[in-house]
């Protein structure tokens, strides 16, 4: 394990709090990130516990090679693709979440991004969707440790926050009725920080797009991320029409 994972790891234990596992066996929540200062994020169980929907299809199209869903939760993305035929695996530092993965019909790790992985730089995309480019606090040696799990050639589809705003934050897994779990590091990365961190951690090309009032980006060390025409995306800003492209440096 490298010192970045090291450092990481503590962020496991959370997760395996009762009202993240709670809401993840019985598909429902609600089920919040909680900041110091009582502020709550949202959690969408029900959304993660259900069939992908129009926004994730578009994420799943641009899949190539075998896929990487860190962070995978109850595994819809994972079963879609495996449905597919598609070689893929998720990990995901929470039991429950493992769990409904395995039986949905994936296949799924309880385990790190920081932990050693099957098929290290091999993969021939990751995914980091549903906030969890969060992972650890760090998006950087989040980055920095995807870029090393990916085929020289390969591909990271990364979910940004769909307003503008880079920041760490100490949260807690609560479900809005007093149960709390214990503190760990988060990050919420908007589409413009999240390229600053993709530039500063060898990323070089960049595809966004929003669909559904989420924003993405596949992202590559080399070649274009998405082969795709941005005209054929009527979905995307104005802004991520003008960060497509090379990432600059």
């Amino acid at each position: 394990m490298t010192t970045a994972a090291a450092r990481q790891r503590p962020e496991a234990d959370p997760w395996h709090a009762d009202p993240y596992a709670d809401a993840l066996r019985t598909g429902r929540g609600p089920l919040f990130l909680r900041r110091h200062d009582g502020w709550l994020l949202p959690l969408e169980v029900e959304r993660w516990c259900a069939a992908p929907d129009a926004a994730d299809r578009t994420v799943l199209d641009r899949c190539r090679g075998p896929v990487l869903d860190i962070g995978c939760g109850p595994g819809r993305l994972v079963a879609a693709l495996a449905g597919l035929g598609r070689a893929t695996l998720g990990v995901d530092v929470s039991p429950a979440a493992v769990a409904r993965t395995v039986a949905s019909g994936g296949s799924a790790l309880c385990r790190s991004v920081f932990d050693p992985l099957p098929r290290e730089g091999g993969w021939g995309t990751a995914l980091l969707v549903d906030g969890n480019i969060g992972i650890g606090g760090d998006p950087r040696a989040l980055l920095a440790r995807v870029a090393a799990l990916v085929a020289p050639d390969g591909l990271l589809i990364a979910e940004a926050v769909p307003v503008d705003v880079d920041e760490r934050v100490d949260v807690r897994v609560a479900d809005g009725s007093g149960a709390l779990g214990a503190p760990f590091p988060w990050a919420r990365v908007g589409l413009r920080a999240l390229l600053g961190h993709a530039t500063a951690t060898g990323w070089r090309q960049a595809d966004p797009w929003t669909a559904a009032g989420r924003t993405f980006v596949a992202l590559s060390r080399g070649r274009a991320a998405d082969g795709r025409a941005a005209e054929g995306h009527a979905c995307r800003t104005s802004a991520a029409r003008g960060a497509r492209g090379s990432l600059p440096v």
